[in-house]
């Protein structure tokens, strides 16, 4: 039960985290220099950002000797809530129902990519 109370906290902190950026993202797009681009950045920054954050908590969690509680609360509930598959999926049929098939493709490659580079990041980059 104590598990569910972890994934439980990690995720809604992470989901929280998640709307700041698409608020943040929404009141900078207000500035005329955002005019007319449609890419949905709130999601791609928030997936590849949880991304790198999931390889860190997973790699620094080995080394430092995190609890189970802790990488629970961190990966499951904070990575899992922060980051958005379904958001991302949704996003991509809209950008195809709108003839966008360019920024599509652009957006569920760098997406994959990156997100998989920055996951690795932490193990590649930080081998102490």
């Amino acid at each position: 039960m104590k598990e569910i109370i972890y994934v439980f906290l990690g995720g809604g902190v992470g989901s929280v985290l998640r709307f700041l950026i698409s608020i943040i993202w929404r009141h900078l797009s207000l500035h005329p220099r955002f005019e007319g681009i449609l890419f949905p950045w709130p999601t791609f920054i928030a997936n590849v950002l949880g991304c790198l954050m999931i390889g860190m908590f997973y790699h620094y969690g080995e080394k430092c000797g995190l609890s189970p509680e802790a990488r629970l609360l961190l990966t499951t509930g904070l990575c899992g809530g922060f980051t958005t598959f379904s958001t991302f999926s949704y996003e991509g049929v809209t950008l195809i129902n709108a003839g966008c098939y360019g920024t599509y493709l652009l957006y569920v490659t760098l997406s994959i990519i990156l997100g998989i580079v920055a996951a690795a990041m932490p193990l590649l980059l930080l081998r102490t």
